[in-house]
């Protein structure tokens, strides 16, 4: 039985299983923690959220991706990608206190897209930095 649960499907399938309830969670805390609501502004065409939005998205998988490629256990996995999105979650609160000319969320919710896209590209490029340390 052990060599059924080390077979690269089910692998597969496990790690993804996990990111995909991860990502989920995840975006349920960014949701509280904006003060608008993603999902409700993505439906009624809000293009600066869906680029912070998608931002994050692509943040959390490029994360759990960079935990996969390094760790061998499922639980290591998820306790990489969890310390990665609590420093990306980190980010997000330093963006905002570091434009104390504007609001953040405000403005992204009024789909200013020059704050939606750059946003969107501090979690990408943060991403890559959480998980090229992540070892």
């Amino acid at each position: 039985m052990e060599g059924f649960w080390q077979h690269p499907l089910i692998e597969t399938a496990g790690y993804f299983s996990v990111v995909v309830v991860c990502m989920i969670v995840f975006l349920s805390i960014f949701e509280l923690v904006t003060k608008y609501k993603n999902w409700e502004e993505i439906k009624n065409g809000n293009i600066s959220v869906a680029m912070a939005t998608g931002g994050k998205v692509f943040g959390i998988a490029n994360i759990f991706r960079s935990s996969i490629s390094q760790h061998d256990t499922l639980l290591n996995m998820m306790g990489w990608g969890l310390y990665g999105f609590v420093l990306l979650l980190i980010a997000y609160f330093v963006f905002e206190f570091l434009t104390p000319g504007f609001k953040v969320d405000e403005e992204i919710k009024a789909d200013n897209r020059a704050v939606g896209l750059i946003s969107m590209l501090i979690s990408i490029g943060l991403s890559y930095v959480i998980g090229a340390s992540i070892n």
